[in-house]
């Protein structure tokens, strides 16, 4: 018996995040999407609209074109090698490429490292598109179905558009121990822990960044517009939204999510996040190396990368605001039965929580 499926682009259509990358490539354009790399000013989202606009009207250029064409194929053969478990187009990526993944909840350093890994290879992180540095793509989430959408088909879509990025962006860079380094944060990693751990390779590399969640809440926060006058949750950022989804996920109610305090809400996505680091399959790799937030530790592994990649500059600034401990002391007692319980859980999977630099509470 035979049984043919036929799907078009109707179906899986090309992400905007892919058709913008290939038009700027075609175009020979400088990419400018800098922004992501700097502590400080770093953006919460990208423009979902404005990239929407843009590729909408980059995509006949890009269908047109010889070039355009085949790189489109090239992501869509990818694509159905990950829907039918095709592993010789995969194992040959990996066979190229060394991936270093930079795996935290947001706000915890990892753009710093992401960029200070870049710089260590001799690329100015300004000049990498934010969708291949950063932490939007490719998509991983908790599990959503919806009238022509799959949460699943979509993360091996875009992981298909993001390798077929990686083949192009990387073409032609030196070599670090006979393959090309690969630096992403992977803020979504935890999602599918064992599909990024299996699809970048048995060796990549996930660096996790850790902070005491008062000072996590605090940074969110202020990055959202300060603390909502109600103490309770608001949706004005990314992070936030990540906080509400991840809490109805897991069976939390619309109506307790109106209830809980801003810091509960926060706490509870925190030790969510942190029990996904440990069971959704990246503690698989035993090279998983975790660095807690703190400008010395940074720094310090900031000054590793360049030293290992050979590198003659100096890592950057990383900048640390004030003690969170101060502003929230009953936020640091409400959050110590949290951290002892991420602990045990680690520890029964083998990772070791520094629960001494977190309590730092930087």
């Amino acid at each position: 018996m035979g049984v043919e499926i036929r799907l078009s682009d109707r179906e899986l259509p090309i992400s905007p995040v892919f058709v913008d990358f290939i038009a700027h490539l075609l175009e020979g354009r400088p990419f400018d999407d800098g922004e992501w790399a700097e502590q400080i000013s770093e953006a919460l989202n990208f423009s979902l609209p404005e990239l929407q606009r843009r590729a909408e009207a980059a995509a006949p250029g890009v269908m047109n074109d010889e070039r355009g064409r085949a790189h489109v194929g090239r992501a869509y053969g990818l694509l159905m090698a990950l829907l039918v478990g095709d592993l010789k187009p995969i194992e040959e990526l990996q066979q190229r490429f060394h991936f270093i993944n930079v795996i935290g909840i947001p706000r915890t350093g990892g753009s710093y490292l992401t960029a200070e890994l870049y710089r260590a290879l001799g690329i100015e992180p300004r000049q990498v598109p934010f969708a291949l540095a950063h932490d939007g793509f490719p998509e991983a989430g908790p599990f959503e179905i919806a009238p022509a959408a799959n949460s699943w088909v979509r993360s091996l879509h875009t992981m298909a558009e993001y390798l077929c990025m990686v083949e192009l962006y990387f073409a032609g860079r030196a070599a670090h121990g006979y393959r090309i380094v690969v630096p992403k944060k992977l803020t979504k990693g935890i999602y599918a822990g064992g599909f990024f751990h299996r699809i970048l390779g048995e060796g990549v590399e996930h660096i996790v960044t850790l902070r005491h969640p008062v000072a996590a809440c605090v940074s969110t926060y202020e990055k959202s517009g300060g603390l909502p006058a109600d103490g309770r949750l608001a949706v004005r950022s990314n992070i936030e939204d990540w906080c509400r989804r991840d809490l109805l996920h897991t069976g939390c109610t619309a109506q307790e999510l109106e209830g809980m305090s801003y810091f509960d809400a926060y706490l509870r996505y925190w030790e969510q996040y942190h029990y996904a680091i440990a069971t959704t399959g990246l503690s698989a790799n035993r090279a998983l190396r975790v660095v807690v937030y703190g400008k010395e530790r940074m720094r310090a592994l900031a000054r590793d990368f360049h030293r290992r990649f050979g590198s003659s500059l100096e890592p950057g600034e990383f900048v640390v605001n004030s003690n969170a401990r101060e502003r929230h002391p009953d936020w640091v007692a409400r959050a110590e039965p949290a951290l002892l319980r991420v602990a045990g859980l680690w520890e029964r999977v083998g990772l070791a929580l520094p629960l001494g630099e977190l309590m730092e509470c930087w």
